[in-house]
């Protein structure tokens, strides 16, 4: 199948209440997030959040709005995270990040565990908050002690 012809996968939480499709056929980029946030979102080592531009999902449509909870924290940069949460189920489904001026990110973090069909590229993600790790990454992989520079 060609690029072009590719079509957007499936979100769904847990008990399949929330369900929509991706912005787009994959992912602009994978990351997994070792910060401790992370880690106690998913009870696990680390998070992993595929990125997808945020035309296509915002403005939420109002079937999808009406089943989510959202949720926003502080970040250590002085942005705010809004998180969406399935209202029934309580999965996590996606955040996305507002810097401090009120200014939406042009870029959604959809959870890699809730995509149908993702593929897990384990190398090719970028491995960020190595700082807080629990768990060794090969060198070779490609990993920041916070965020890429580009991302600062």
């Amino acid at each position: 199948m060609a690029e072009t012809d590719a079509k957007p996968l499936t979100v769904r939480c847990q008990c399949g209440d929330v369900s929509f499709a991706t912005p787009a056929a994959k992912p602009v980029a994978l990351f997994y997030c070792h910060c401790t946030e992370c880690q106690k979102q998913t009870s696990s080592a680390f998070g992993t959040s595929a990125i997808f531009a945020a035309e296509g999902l915002f403005p939420l449509a109002a079937d999808l709005a009406a089943r989510l909870t959202r949720w926003t924290r502080q970040t250590e940069k002085g942005r705010s995270m809004d998180c969406y949460f399935c209202s029934r189920c309580g999965s996590r489904m996606f955040h996305r990040i507002v810097d401090a001026d009120g200014t939406p990110r042009p870029t959604v973090s959809i959870k890699g565990g809730c995509v149908e069909g993702l593929e897990w590229d384990w190398a090719g993600g970028m491995h960020i908050f190595m700082r807080s790790a629990v768990i060794k990454i090969p060198a070779e992989w490609e990993q920041y002690e916070t965020l890429p520079p580009w991302m600062l």
